[in-house]
C-alpha cells in the first residue's frame, strides 16, 4: 500500500516532460496524502499536462457514501476488477514524486520509513484517473523492501512513458514485465503520522 508520498517543485520537476500545466503550484508537500489535490501527468492529443487531481477514487457504479475512494490498484487484480479494469485501458496517468513513504510493523509498534530512487531521480508512479481523481498502482515488494512492506507503488522511468501512456499498448503485460528502478530507504520521524505534519524534517533519518 502507498499511502503518504513528498513531492516538492513539481512544476520545475516536470517542465521537460509537459506542455501545459493546469492548477499546479509550485509547491512542496513533504506529507501528500489522500484526498489532497496532487500533481499528475495526463496524455492528450497535443501532448501531456501536469493537472491537480484528487488522490482516491470513487468508482463510477457506486455512490460516493458507498466506498471509500480507492487510493491504490493491485497491479495482480487490475485487469479483472470492476473498479479498474476499463481504467486501465482507457485512462493512465503518472502521479509525480520525490518519494514515499511505508510503514514496517512489528507487533503492535509502526516505524515510518523514506524511499526514494538510489540514483535520485524523480519518481513517476502509474496510476489510473477518473475525472479529478486517481488512484496509484501497486505491485508485490522488491526483495530489498520485503522487510519493510510486501507492497510498493509501480514505478516507471522516463524513457518509457509513452509505452505505458500509449493507449494502443497493453499495460497491465507491459507493467507486469516491468523492471522497477532500484530504491533505498532510511526510518524517519512518527511525525509523518500525522497529516497536518508537513516540514522537511519529516524526510531527515530518524534518531530513535
Amino acid at each position: 500500500m502507498c499511502g503518504r508520498y513528498v513531492i516538492t517543485k513539481p512544476v520545475s520537476k516536470t517542465k521537460e516532460i509537459v506542455k501545459s500545466v493546469i492548477g499546479v503550484k509550485e509547491t512542496d508537500n513533504y506529507n501528500a496524502h489522500p484526498q489532497q489535490k496532487l500533481p499528475v501527468i495526463k496524455e492528450y492529443s497535443n501532448g501531456k499536462a501536469l493537472e491537480a487531481l484528487e488522490w482516491g477514487l470513487t468508482p463510477a457504479w457506486t455512490k460516493e457514501r458507498d466506498i471509500r475512494p480507492l487510493i491504490n490498484a493491485r497491479l495482480e487484480t487490475i485487469g479483472e476488477k470492476i473498479s479498474f479494469k476499463n481504467l486501465i485501458k482507457k485512462y493512465r496517468c503518472l502521479i509525480v514524486a520525490d518519494g514515499y513513504y511505508e510503514w514496517k510493523r512489528e507487533g503492535t509498534i509502526k516505524t515510518p520509513h523514506y524511499f526514494t530512487r538510489t540514483d535520485q531521480k524523480t519518481i513517476f508512479f502509474a496510476g489510473l484517473y477518473q475525472s479529478k481523481q486517481f488512484s496509484i498502482i501497486t505491485r508485490q515488494a522488491g526483495q530489498n523492501i520485503t522487510d519493510i512492506h510486501h507492497r510498493q507503488p509501480v514505478i516507471i522511468n522516463e524513457k518509457d512513458f509513452n509505452k505505458y501512456l500509449n493507449l494502443k499498448n497493453e499495460s497491465v503485460d507491459f507493467l507486469n514485465s516491468y523492471e522497477a528502478p532500484e530504491l533505498k530507504f532510511h526510518s524517519v520521524s512518527k511525525d509523518v503520522n500525522k497529516p497536518i505534519n508537513n516540514s522537511k524534517q519529516l524526510i531527515e533519518v530518524s534518531k530513535n
